[in-house]
């Protein structure tokens, strides 16, 4: 039986200004998953860490992803998916989107007729939706593809890889709190106001001018959410202390992952992520909070195969 591994790195969602269309990829941190092909047919799925998602193919995320591009491209026989959750889900760091990505490069690694890694985002985003209750790819689309990426539409699927400066460097801090996409969600709700929705779309546009022109002070002025920021930090124990500690310590910016609860900060270097890393850790230490942090480079590559068939 022909069987291939996988590690399926975590993301940083949303980039402050670009809720559910701007995202990057971390280096690192990420799940490993291995896919052995099986004279059963079928999806069974193995935790091989200490896990709560459920096993069953029809409601884990991997699962769903897997059955997705299946449906389109079947085997002759099964697949056993091992999965090791190198990501905690409710991070905020795409912990769903990586088991989804994963799912489908594993996959379509085992395919006689492989298919393009941006031909696989509809089935990815197949298992993500389930974990989200909602059709967003700005984890799914970096965790698959690498780098920073603008989400310009989702049905139909179409992304944009943007420019991304060699000397970016990412710092994420996650407070040891679980919070859930779903409910993170739900308390947006449906409407905003016009004056935040312009200030949004104006931010946007900013940033990727700012990436395309390496323009770091246009980049940092971007780098602000009058949307999703303001409703979702009150779940994020100590946030406006640790944000300020990211930001006197030179940050060019900083703002909740995804739906929280791990804060991101962008920043020019590795010696000044070493800082904002530093600063933001001891201001979580004298709150209290437990956490971990990580310092990384964005990752070109996104998932990988790191043992071929």
């Amino acid at each position: 039986m022909q069987a291939v591994e996988v590690f399926a790195p975590a993301s940083v969602a949303n980039l402050s200004c670009g809720f559910d269309v701007l995202g990057l990829c971390l280096e690192g941190v990420g799940d490993r998953m291995r896919f052995t092909q099986t004279e059963e047919k079928g999806i069974r799925i193995v935790h091989t860490s200490p896990s709560d998602l459920p096993t069953d193919p029809t409601k884990n995320v991997a699962g769903v992803a897997a059955q997705a591009l299946l449906k389109d491209y079947p085997l002759s026989g099964g697949i056993c998916i091992e999965i090791d959750k190198g990501i905690l889900p409710g991070s905020g760091i795409g912990s769903s989107a990586a088991s989804a990505v994963g799912a489908v490069v594993g996959v379509n690694a085992l395919l006689e007729k492989p298919l393009a890694k941006e031909d696989l985002l509809p089935y990815a985003l197949a298992g993500e939706a389930i974990a989200s209750q909602a059709k967003h790819a700005d984890n799914i689309a970096p965790a698959l593809l690498g780098g920073m990426i603008l989400v310009r539409s989702v049905e139909p699927m179409d992304v944009l890889k943007l420019p991304c400066p060699k000397e970016l460097f990412v710092v994420v801090l996650h407070p040891q709190i679980e919070l859930k996409t779903a409910e993170a969600r739900a308390l947006l709700g449906e409407n905003v106001l016009l004056k935040n929705a312009i200030q949004q779309w104006a931010n946007v546009g900013a940033l990727v001018h700012a990436l395309h022109t390496q323009d770091d002070e246009l980049l940092a002025q971007s780098l602000q959410d009058v949307v999703a920021e303001p409703v979702r930090k009150k779940l994020i124990p100590g946030y406006d202390p640790i944000k300020a500690s990211a930001m006197d310590n030179g940050a060019l910016g900083c703002g909740i992952s995804g739906a929280g609860p791990s804060i991101f900060a962008l920043v020019k270097g590795k010696e000044k992520g070493e800082q904002v890393a530093k600063a933001m850790a001891n201001n979580c230490t004298q709150l209290g909070i437990n956490h971990k942090v990580y310092l990384s480079a964005i990752n070109a590559r996104g998932a990988e195969i790191i043992n071929p068939k």
